[in-house]
């Protein structure tokens, strides 16, 4: 029997609007902002939490440490350059490295639905321990369940991690400053649209494969060289588009990006139009932004660009003080647009 609506009548969220969840609420667009905002935070509310970054920082023993947790969804298992397990591991450590950590341990806890083939299991455990050895990480625990056949959808999978902080930096939006430079470290789009042309049946000249890396590499080279870097974000659900609102709002600041600046491939665009997608709000999961002084941005630029993963790396905009509104993109004819976050889910089961 299902709980009544109004089972909680101190609930936030507005129940009334939403009275059953949606796809949508989980994509990376408004609903999901505000699904976390409305009901998540209030009931859950704590320093930490609030931060609302990709990983917790706090001490131990004098020692500072990142935490994150993450569910893996994507249909199909396998894409183009990736498949469910190795993005399990790539998106967990992207997110401690999106705190500035040092990736160190990983669980893997597996929801397998009855009937998948042995086989295929396989496949996905020997990515995740190939994807692991070189990202430097090991998984020292985990857990599995099987549910009813036609209840799973094949399998998901659930990730935590731990890191290690080695530098002084706060690396969350609060040290987001007006006058910072906004590097992106390559082209974008390219997860979302190789999910997406494999489960619509889509071809094109050359495949579209995956973004799928792991980037605590690049940015530990970052962090070592002593650049101050503000602030980093993958651009996973929402893409560039949910990152850059997240980051303005949380800093009480404003971004400009120019669209002429901004790398997405001609097969990746021509996806989008076929399918009437957005790019900059297409995930990546081997794609983050860097907020950082101006000053600095050349010299971050150069260490990214050396990084095989992050040759395409540019410089895409800039942070203002300007409050409303939080994100602008000035098109390649010159005309400012609000670039603002999707309302509805254009992409579901992506990662």
């Amino acid at each position: 029997m299902e709980p009544p609506l109004d089972f909680t009548p101190a609930c936030p969220f507005p129940l009334q609007n939403y009275p059953r969840v949606l796809l949508a609420h989980g994509g990376g667009g408004k609903l999901m902002h505000q699904l976390i905002g409305s009901m998540f935070l209030p009931a859950f509310r704590n320093k930490l939490l609030e931060a609302r970054h990709d990983a917790s920082v706090f001490e131990v023993a004098g020692q500072r440490l990142a935490f994150t947790t993450d569910s893996y969804v994507v249909r199909p298992l396998f894409f183009p350059g990736g498949n469910l397990g190795s993005l399990a591991v790539h998106g967990t450590v992207n997110d401690l490295a999106m705190a500035g950590a040092r990736p160190l341990y990983l669980s893997a806890a597996f929801i397998i639905e009855e009937g998948l083939p042995m086989a295929t299991l396989w496949k996905i455990v020997l990515s995740m321990q190939q994807a692991a050895q070189a990202a430097g990480v090991q998984i020292i625990t985990g857990d599995t369940k099987v549910v009813d056949k036609g209840k799973g959808d094949n399998l998901f999978l659930n990730t935590a991690g731990v890191g290690r902080v080695e530098h002084s930096l706060l690396i969350a939006p609060q040290s987001v400053r007006p006058g910072d430079a906004i590097l992106v470290n390559g082209d974008l789009g390219r997860h979302g649209m190789a999910v997406m042309a494999v489960r619509e049946g889509l071809e094109f000249e050359s495949a579209i494969e995956s973004d799928s890396a792991p980037l605590a590499e690049v940015v530990l080279q970052m962090l070592g060289a002593g650049l101050e870097i503000h602030c980093l974000r993958d651009l996973t659900r929402g893409g560039l588009t949910s990152v850059l609102n997240e980051i303005a709002e949380a800093a009480n600041l404003a971004a400009l990006v120019e669209e002429k600046l901004i790398p997405v491939r001609a097969d990746v665009r021509a996806a989008c139009e076929i399918l009437g997608l957005d790019a900059l709000q297409v995930a990546c999961e081997g794609r983050f932004a860097a907020f950082l002084p101006e000053g600095e941005a050349e010299r971050a630029l150069a260490i990214l660009r050396a990084h095989p993963g992050s040759a395409g790396a540019c410089r895409i905009g800039q942070v203002t003080d300007q409050r409303s509104p939080k994100v602008l993109l000035r098109s390649t004819l010159g005309a400012l647009r609000i670039l603002d976050m999707s309302s509805g889910e254009q992409l579901p089961r992506i990662c």
